[in-house]
């Protein structure tokens, strides 16, 4: 019996059960966790945003795909459809310093997600003439003008012209081609450019700002290069839409098509200009959609959490530091309900001007603006008035014109 109770004891003793320490499963499967949250956000996030970035470019190169119909259909001049395309950037200007400093301490992806919805409200506001106007009526000319061979109005011979159009237009034609709007329906056209231009501004900065936020660092610049790439891809899609819709007669599904005595080869077709913009703006709703589903904020990786403490530094945190965090964050929540919101708002108010005079203030900064506005000052409107200048000088059809361009 003695032998075999000290027998038991050494076995016993040589086959201790240690105890497990949970702890570290617990911080390993936690961190774990956070990683993959982190990157499952942030990929998300960068789905959207593509999807927004993709949504706008469309937009806007449809946009530029109906200047010729737009001019034709509410008989205006040129001039006034460069001020409707150029009241995107104005609707763009009038808030970009306030949604940039301001959206940047709110909800950034429900302002971006509100910002699509402003979006989609304005594409749908600049097809609405469509449905208050009447119906599209044209001269029933002679076959003889039924072509694109020259349909620049300032270039026709007077031989092409039957002689009731002739009379018609003749003050036109001495004017320069300048003539008065013959509908005041373009305004609708005007404000919900103006509209877009207002919800396009929060997607750029801020989108970019909380993928860079909050994207491990060798992946930031990959994920915006995704989201550029999107971009690119939009305007393709964009003029081929326009492609699209000018080959449809302008009152398709309210009036009968056998009626129609022109094609979309005729000068005085008109495309369904308006059916382009009801589709963009279903995509800009759609777009916005999963942003109101996405947090406020984002678990940092663990890179930047605290960049100027190193590995070796964060093995050695002890419980006094995490009973120091929790006092400190008690002491900040006691100090938020007695202060209020109200503190913060005034803060944010009293250090904007500092701050955006402190940004004018960098010479670097400066220069890069002045490049930029030289940059677009000479693509935009060669790239505005690129299907309108194809069209009219080498015959060819809107439809034909936005497909090459696309």
């Amino acid at each position: 019996m003695e032998i075999s109770s000290k027998e038991n004891a050494q076995f016993f003793s040589n086959n201790i059960i240690l105890p497990i320490d949970r702890s570290s499963f617990k911080s390993e499967s936690s961190a774990s966790k956070e990683k993959q949250s982190c990157c499952g956000g942030i990929k998300i996030f960068l789905g959207a945003l593509s999807f927004v970035y993709f949504a706008k470019a469309l937009s806007g190169s449809y946009l530029k795909s109906t200047i010729t119909q737009i001019e034709r259909r509410f008989d205006i001049p040129s001039s006034l459809v460069g001020v409707i395309d150029g009241s995107f950037e104005i609707g763009n200007l009038l808030i970009i310093i306030l949604v940039s400093y301001f959206g940047a301490k709110l909800h950034r992806p429900r302002i971006i997600g509100a910002g699509c919805l402003i979006m989609s409200a304005g594409t749908f506001l600049i097809a609405m003439p469509q449905f208050f106007m009447g119906r599209y009526r044209y001269e029933r000319f002679t076959s003889t003008i039924n072509s694109t061979g020259s349909l620049s109005p300032c270039l026709q011979e007077k031989s092409q012209i039957p002689h009731s159009a002739l009379e018609k237009s003749q003050a036109k034609i001495n004017a320069g081609c300048e003539k008065e709007a013959g509908s005041s329906m373009w305004i609708y056209v005007l404000l919900g450019n103006l509209l877009r231009g207002i919800g396009e501004t929060p997607i750029q900065p801020l989108g970019i700002a909380y993928i860079d936020d909050y994207a491990v660092e060798e992946n930031a610049a990959l994920y915006i290069g995704c989201v550029q790439t999107l971009a690119i891809i939009g305007p393709i899609f964009g003029f081929l839409l326009g492609s699209l819709c000018a080959k449809l007669y302008v009152d398709i599904g309210f009036v009968d098509l056998d009626s129609v005595t022109i094609t979309h080869k005729d000068v005085q077709w008109v495309g369904a200009w308006w059916l382009g913009y009801l589709i963009a703006g279903v995509i800009s709703v759609l777009a916005g959609i999963p942003f109101w589903f996405l947090p406020k904020h984002l678990s940092k990786p663990e890179g930047r959490k605290d960049s100027s403490s190193s590995s070796e530094q964060s093995k050695f945190i002890t419980e006094d530091n995490n009973e120091q965090q929790k006092s400190y964050q008690q002491h900040m929540k006691i100090a938020e309900l007695a202060k209020g919101k109200t503190l913060e708002s005034v803060s944010l108010l009293l250090n904007f001007l500092p701050s955006l005079k402190n940004l004018f203030g960098n010479p670097v900064y400066l220069l890069y603006l002045c490049a930029s506005i030289i940059q677009f000052n000479s693509l935009i409107g060669m790239v505005t008035y690129k299907p309108k200048y194809i069209e009219q000088q080498y015959g060819q059809t809107s439809s034909k014109t936005n497909f090459v361009i696309g």
